[in-house]
């Protein structure tokens, strides 16, 4: 559950390429994150019992739930889904035939125009030329036919100049990458109308001084009518910072607030490099109830990284010892995996309301599966390896086995639950919708 809301701000966070948020409203002091976070980590463990808190996560938890629950009438989102649907069916060419677009592209350019509006008998868009407006005209919801929602976009460029991947030739033509060449927008507009309704707005804006696409600060909001709104910033520098905010009717849901020592130019110019990781941490605050804290290394977790994947075996098809091989790589690259994240990723949660650690945040190794290989090792004393492996329906005796690495949360008496036994059916139910609301913003 805690890796969804790790992911969230990347998730959202690829809905534009500037996303937003102002301060969350329950900030009343001018501590830094890292202030933040030393004061919440000095708060004493519970003295509930694990079972005893099961009980007591569980009530709050599915309380943010019954307001996640209420985003199942949001005709806004359902246009969005509607609209990243028929574009998926038919894609649309905005920048002259040359690049298939998402909703997420059409806040991500400036200078651009044409009306598209949804043929339902042909299942594609028909193009009018406009020099002054980007718009598409589509039913609301994949039910209807009607053309009863339309979304429209302006924006305004800035001076920086980007390529932006779209594909490649085919290998009659040269097999060569194509790039569009495009202005980033300082700041964009977007309007969502139902029935000649306004349903959702969403603004961005965004500063530039490095040649790349990300920017030194971004701001992004979008609100819904149905009373959700999402906020994301960020700015960059030695310590670059980000914050999030979503609020269903002025109360939080989610307020994110994380900083990093990342070098962001270093990483766009080559992600591989360690060095550019530098540290994180971060708050997650649901509701009035919990708060996730985080300490990450992420320079040291990603040579570990490395350092594991030089330390597994090479399985070898030719080799009698092959599918062990196979197994023995596994399981150690999960319990490799799990003691970097037990090393460079501390996580605590903590109930906001009690002022009390209710447990760490831990990875364990658990084997998620095994399946048969039908084969069998067949003996050949001519063979320079003694033998080879062939296809056998019958045979189930060989096996591999894969590994998951899973959260659990461990209490001050040092017992452990992971979460998938710790919360019933009801909390996996509030992870399912959580997904669900954030789906329709997902690049595909």
């Amino acid at each position: 559950m805690i890796r969804k809301f790790l992911l969230l701000s990347l998730v959202v966070s690829q809905l534009t390429i500037s996303c937003s948020s102002e301060d969350s409203p329950e900030t009343t002091t001018e501590q830094t994150l890292a202030e933040q976070i030393a004061e919440i980590v000095k708060q004493p463990y519970s003295k509930l019992t694990p079972a005893d808190q099961k009980i007591k996560l569980e009530a709050e938890a599915n309380e943010m739930l019954t307001q996640l629950d209420k985003s199942k009438s949001s005709s806004a989102i359902e246009a969005i889904e509607n609209l990243n649907r028929l574009l998926d069916i038919s894609t649309v060419d905005i920048f002259n035939g040359k690049n298939d677009n998402k909703v997420e592209d059409i806040l991500n350019i400036s200078g651009v125009y044409g009306i598209y509006t949804w043929n339902n008998a042909k299942k594609s868009w028909d193009k009018t030329d406009s020099k002054t407006e980007l718009k598409f005209a589509f039913p609301a919801k994949q039910s209807q036919t009607a053309n009863n929602a339309v979304f429209s976009a302006k924006g305004v460029s800035s001076d920086v100049k980007v390529k932006y991947y779209d594909g490649y030739l085919s290998s009659n033509n040269g097999g060569k990458e194509i790039y569009d060449s495009i202005f980033l927008p300082s700041s964009s507009d977007a309007t969502l109308t139902i029935d000649n309704a306004q349903a959702a707005t969403f603004t961005q804006t965004a500063k530039y001084s490095s040649k790349n696409a990300s920017p030194d600060e971004f701001a992004y909001k979008m609100t819904l009518n149905d009373g959700y709104t999402w906020e994301m910033s960020g700015k960059k520098g030695t310590e670059t910072t980000a914050k999030a905010v979503l609020t269903y009717n002025g109360k939080n849901l989610i307020d994110f607030n994380s900083g990093s020592t990342a070098n962001i130019d270093g990483l766009i110019e080559n992600d591989e490099l360690i060095q550019y990781r530098g540290k994180a941490n971060g708050l997650f605050k649901l509701m009035d109830n919990f708060i996730i804290v985080a300490n990450m290394d992420l320079a040291t977790d990603g040579a570990d990284k490395i350092a594991l994947e030089k330390t597994l075996p090479n399985p070898v098809y030719s080799t009698k010892t092959y599918y062990s091989d196979i197994n023995t790589s596994n399981l150690k690259y999960s319990e490799g995996a799990v003691l970097n994240f037990n090393k460079n990723m501390k996580l605590i949660l903590v109930s906001k309301k009690d002022g009390t650690k209710i447990a760490d945040i831990v990875q364990r190794t658990e084997k998620s599966g095994s399946y048969p290989r039908y084969v069998k090792w067949v003996v050949d004393t001519k063979n320079e390896n003694g033998g080879y492996w062939t296809y056998d329906s019958n045979d189930t005796s060989i096996v591999t086995n894969e590994y998951d690495e899973v959260l659990y949360l461990k209490f001050s008496d040092n017992t452990e639950a992971s979460f998938s036994t710790y919360f019933s059916k009801g909390f996996e139910k509030f992870e399912t919708r959580f997904e669900d609301f954030i789906k329709a913003f997902d690049k595909k």
